[in-house]
């Protein structure tokens, strides 16, 4: 299933280091699909194809935590429109 996670984001510095080192500790059969932050910093989409929203919300909360509040929700892939496989 794709998850989005969408983030208000308090230290921008902070969190995209800590998205750059958990992109290489992704667990399992997990794919990071997108990443993207609005043109002031301050909001961010990522985009996770994973077994379960609670498995990227554990995975997100232990890197960009401290750096942001983030809500997370399963994508309606079958309505989405160019969303990566």
């Amino acid at each position: 299933m794709h998850v989005m996670a969408v983030s208000t984001v308090a230290d921008q510095d902070g969190f995209w280091d800590a998205l750059k080192n958990a992109h290489g500790r992704l667990p399992g059969k997990a794919r990071w699909a997108l990443a993207v932050a609005s043109t002031d910093g301050g909001r961010a989409v990522n985009v996770i194809v994973h077994d379960s929203v609670e498995g990227v919300r554990e995975f997100m909360e232990e890197y960009a935590g401290p750096f942001a509040t983030t809500d997370y929700f399963q994508a309606d892939a079958a309505n989405a429109v160019g969303l990566p496989e």
